[in-house]
């Protein structure tokens, strides 16, 4: 469905824009209908910018982004990207920053209404509007007609999932979005995206929480500096991290059990040598570079991609 090839991002920065900024590098990786795929990394490593240029919020560099097999970066007219925003939509960390505070809620759906629906009788509306809201387990009588600082963030936040639900939705861009909630919300919104994964939803879900990664997600991709360093189903990754970042990044989890010092121990004491991936004859090479290691499973290495070191 959503497929990212070779994407290079380059931002012109210091004085007259002469300087450049690599944001991301080289990332390839691919959303199936019903799946989660989860960015994972820390501030910094690339993930809001892929998101962004999934979104069109954002140009690419080079390479391409395409969905259904469409060049995403080539829809130059309005109908085409009307068209494509009716398939693609995302939801962001702050939710409030989604709404004017002078305006009711009711507006973001209004503004939908106008763009895509502008033949719709009132009453056709209002239920179309009410089913969706009712998917997010929502209420629509405790909702609409209010302001947003009359509601909760997580309230928040399942509205504009149900606004994106109105469309012919086909895949969500979920950037942090429940980075701001608390944690007696957080659960119900993750719940709503399994439940949106089990009906086709193609979602593709940017955190830096290890956690939620795990939870949530169905591949992870770990970024660093704008490269992916390890990519595979969540489980081969986190039981079986083979890149050295992905290992710190599970070792900086706090451990009850454990001193930082024990960590410490055991991140020095791993083997900084040849990739180990590298020795058996059928390892596949493949572009960024990366390398096969397990069924889906890829790691990173440096070097021209030949695979000298991790």
């Amino acid at each position: 469905m959503l497929k990212l090839d070779r994407v290079h991002k380059v931002y012109r920065v210091g004085t007259f824009g002469t300087d450049r900024l690599t944001a991301v590098s080289d990332v390839g990786f691919e959303v199936h209908p019903g799946r989660v795929v989860s960015l994972i990394g820390e501030s910094g490593s690339g993930k809001s910018t892929i998101g962004r240029m999934v979104l069109r919020l954002a140009s690419v560099t080079s390479g391409s982004i395409t969905f259904a097999g469409n060049d995403v970066s080539q829809l130059r007219r309005h109908r085409h990207r009307k068209d494509y925003y009716r398939h693609v939509q995302g939801v962001f960390q702050d939710p409030f920053s989604s709404f004017n505070p002078i305006f009711k809620v009711d507006r973001v759906f209004e503004m939908l209404r106008s763009e895509y629906f502008p033949g719709t009788t009132d009453p056709e509306w209002r239920r179309r509007m009410g089913e969706s809201i009712r998917t997010v387990t929502l209420d629509p009588g405790e909702v609409l007609g209010k302001f947003p600082h009359q509601l909760s963030g997580g309230q928040l936040q399942r509205l504009l999932i149900a606004r994106a639900l109105m469309l012919d939705l086909r895949l969500l861009v979920a950037d942090e979005i429940i980075s701001m909630l608390d944690a007696s919300t957080r659960i119900d919104v993750l719940n709503l995206l399994g439940d949106l994964r089990a009906r086709g939803l193609g979602v593709l879900f940017v955190t830096h929480d290890l956690a939620l990664g795990t939870y949530v997600s169905d591949t992870s991709v770990i970024l660093r500096s704008g490269r992916i360093v390890e990519m595979g189903p969540t489980g081969h990754v986190f039981a079986k991290p083979q890149h050295p970042y992905t290992r710190s990044l599970l070792a900086s989890v706090p451990q009850l059990h454990r001193s930082w010092a024990e960590v410490d121990a055991e991140l020095s004491a791993e083997p900084d040598g040849p990739c180990p991936v590298h020795t058996a004859a059928d390892t596949e090479v493949l572009p960024g570079p990366l390398v096969r290691i397990d069924d889906d499973h890829f790691v990173g290495c440096s070097g021209d991609g030949t695979g000298t070191r991790c």
